[in-house]
């Protein structure tokens, strides 16, 4: 089992820095009673960082909005009575200034803002000259560049304590999630922005408790930092996103699931990947060849819909290809989401060329 350090050692306020650091509490502050006997039931299952929403930003009114500053007080209780850290979310400077009066240890700001430059810039003007360790959600739409801009702007403020949460994003398409985890949007940015912490938000990308298990085991397997879980003490009667909540004693039974698996590899094991990995370089070189002779006969095909006066677009045609496409995939256990994705995507650069000769006179 992997132990080592994350990348929240270097915050100081975590006392149990291994992997994975998990932040747990309700979706909503409702009750100072909710609060704390959550509170109390996560304390037991070893959780270290308490969360919840005090004010909450919903698609349309008259939705339960959270109970605004007052829970700020009961987060104050959770802190004096549990000796939890505590954590809520912020979406203007108006949240800042009473967070950081309240003493909360720990702010998050959600994927509604994060996606608004003007938002983040406020919020980050409000920080300026103070300490405090501050998570960056992914933008609702899945853009890396406005998830790296969001953290640039806090950066910017003076904040050194900075990571991000990982909490899908949201796709017209219906799929069994929530919001579509998208794996390799979080990848590329840890590329682009390397040495942040950074933690999946299970929750939010299942909609479910039964996804739960399988996100969280997933953002392990890719060497996620930590996990932020929404646990409520009786889910059944929350007022928010009801679905997704867990009990502390059931947000403790999933932890014990899941299996963390080794960073550091050794000689053999590092030999053994790097052979397989040649494989894996080679099959990546005849794909880009393949797709690029694909391309000459898609360009090949505008010009001669451009000849012709035909639309660009057949549905009849793409229609046929990918219920074809997803059938043969299966017989190479490819998921139907993959191949629709992949082909998807090289359909649309066909489209692309296509319009570019249409359209060059």
């Amino acid at each position: 089992m992997n132990t080592t350090e994350t990348p929240f050692e270097s915050w100081g306020i975590i006392k149990n820095t291994k992997r994975p650091v998990v932040i747990a509490g309700p979706c909503s502050a409702e009750t100072e009673e909710q609060v704390l006997t959550t509170a109390r039931g996560l304390k037991e299952q070893g959780i270290e960082i308490f969360r919840a929403g005090i004010w909450k930003p919903r698609t349309r009114p008259n939705s339960f909005e959270g109970v605004g500053s007052e829970g700020l007080t009961w987060l104050k209780r959770v802190k004096a009575e549990t000796g939890l850290l505590t954590s809520t979310e912020v979406a203007n400077f108006k949240h800042v200034y009473e967070a950081l009066r309240a003493g909360v240890d720990i702010l998050w700001i959600g994927a509604r803002t994060s996606a608004n430059p003007f938002a983040m810039q406020e919020i980050a003007d409000a920080l300026q000259g103070v300490d405090v360790p501050v998570l960056i959600k992914n933008p609702v739409n899945p853009d890396v560049e406005l998830w790296v801009g969001a953290v640039e702007r806090i950066m910017g403020a003076g904040i050194k304590r900075v990571g991000v949460i990982h909490r899908g994003f949201s796709s017209f398409e219906k799929t069994r999630f929530r919001n579509v985890p998208q794996w390799q949007m979080a990848i590329e940015f840890r590329r682009r922005m390397p040495g942040l912490p950074m933690i999946c938000d299970p929750s939010h990308i299942s909609g479910c408790t039964e996804l739960l298990q399988e996100v969280s085991q997933k953002a392990l397997d890719l060497n996620y930092d930590g996990l932020i879980i929404e646990s409520h003490c009786n889910p059944k009667e929350a007022w928010s996103d009801a679905k997704q909540q867990l009990t502390p004693e059931d947000l403790g039974k999933l932890l014990k699931s899941l299996v963390l698996r080794n960073v550091e590899l050794d000689q053999a094991q590092k030999e053994t990947l790097d052979d397989l990995r040649l494989k894996i370089d080679k099959f990546d070189e005849d794909l880009l060849k393949i797709l690029g002779e694909r391309m000459k006969v898609a360009e090949a095909i505008g010009q001669y819909k451009k000849e012709h006066n035909i639309t660009i677009l057949q549905p009849s045609r793409w229609d046929e290809i990918i219920s074809r496409i997803v059938e043969k995939g299966a017989k190479h256990n490819l998921s139907e989401e993959f191949i629709s994705t992949v082909f998807k995507a090289i359909h649309q650069e066909s489209i692309n060329k296509q319009t570019v000769i249409m359209n060059n006179n």
